[in-house]
């Protein structure tokens, strides 16, 4: 459940659900959002699971597990997958805290890793730990003015991953420099569960301003921004068709991948409803992959999409319900954004 799901009725939210854990889908008017977040800033509350692991080995559990290398100091981070036989279990981010790891996964993520992880025989305490904490995303050209109008006893931290801890109100928080995932500035800003409608409302309406919303505008956000997301995009997946292999810390082979994740733009107007996922992908011969996430893109009045497609093959067209739809691929980001995504797939 959203932990501050009062404040979100309040400006008009609708809600879903993404892996088991309620969101915010939106406030309602998604392309002014998207808008609005592109230009300015924004604000998102995030419906990650978290881990927390303790104990001498902790460095020695998670490391076996993942596939980057851990962050080396207190306050510093890094992105990461768990892989099982070569495909992707989950993806997610490792922070540094001191005598403890915290690790924050896409929603409902969060406990099979920490059976996972528990299974190590070390000295280690391994918990699922996601109802203890709070964790709000701000995104947009204008989200380091933002963070610096209501973060006290700390600067706003410079470096993905990077982390400084101060006070927002009368809550304390640590600050996550992002990794630009929607193509502008962005940081995530982690409390305690009990202080999440605190820092929400610091958020929103104290400092600079900042305008609330919901997962379909992250989701087109980031597609806008070329960023892959875990479960459209990435789930079971390996991390070389993905294009994630060199940000994620995976070891290189000389195995090519039979397909990869590129962008299309899609012959739709509007007024049309944009392709599901799993639609076909049309090459002049026949279906050559499928596509994993399509949105209307109000940066570009154009529908746009991911698809998992044949390595080097071209594409014709995307097949719907309503019939052919014409496709062509597009180069990434979509959208140029003051700032280029840390994920965007490279290969």
């Amino acid at each position: 459940m959203t932990l501050v799901g009062g404040s979100h009725a309040d400006h008009g939210a609708t809600f879903g659900e993404r892996g088991g854990r309620e969101v915010v889908e939106e406030y309602g008017r998604p392309e002014r959002t998207v808008r609005a977040v592109r230009n300015g800033v924004g604000a998102i509350e995030m419906g990650y699971g978290v881990v927390v692991v303790t104990g001498d080995d902790r460095r020695a559990v998670v490391g076996e597990a993942v596939t980057n290398e851990l962050p080396g100091a207190d306050g510093e981070g890094c992105y990461a997958l768990v892989l099982d036989d070569g495909t992707i279990e989950t993806e997610l981010f490792v922070y540094d805290a001191g005598e403890r790891l915290l690790l924050f996964t896409p929603p409902g993520r969060a406990d099979p890793l920490a059976h996972r992880l528990a299974a190590a025989d070390r000295d280690a305490t391994v918990r699922e730990a996601t109802s203890e904490f709070g964790v709000f995303g701000v995104h947009g050209p204008m989200a380091t003015e933002k963070i610096a109008s209501v973060l006290h006893n700390a600067g706003a931290p410079t470096g993905a991953y990077s982390f400084v801890r101060g006070s927002m109100g009368d809550a304390g928080v640590s600050v996550v420099a992002g990794d630009a995932p929607g193509g502008e500035e962005s940081y995530e800003v982690i409390c305690a569960a009990d202080d999440a409608e605190e820092v929400w409302m610091t958020l929103l309406s104290r400092g600079n301003g900042a305008a609330p919303f919901g997962y379909r505008t992250y989701e087109t956000l980031t597609l806008e921004a070329g960023t892959p997301l875990f479960e459209p995009d990435i789930r079971g997946e390996s991390p070389e068709s993905i294009g994630l292999a060199g940000v994620a810390g995976v070891e290189e082979t000389t195995n090519e991948p039979s397909h990869r994740l590129v962008g299309l733009r899609i012959d739709v107007t509007d007024d049309d409803p944009t392709p599901e996922s799993g639609a076909a992908v049309l090459g002049p011969d026949g279906p050559i992959g499928r596509v994993t996430r399509a949105r209307w893109s109000p940066s570009l009045s154009a529908s746009i999409a991911f698809a998992q497609v044949e390595r080097g093959a071209s594409v014709r067209a995307v097949r719907t319900d309503r019939g052919e739809i014409q496709a062509t691929r597009s180069s990434l980001p979509f959208v140029e954004g003051g700032e280029q995504s840390g994920r965007l797939p490279s290969y």
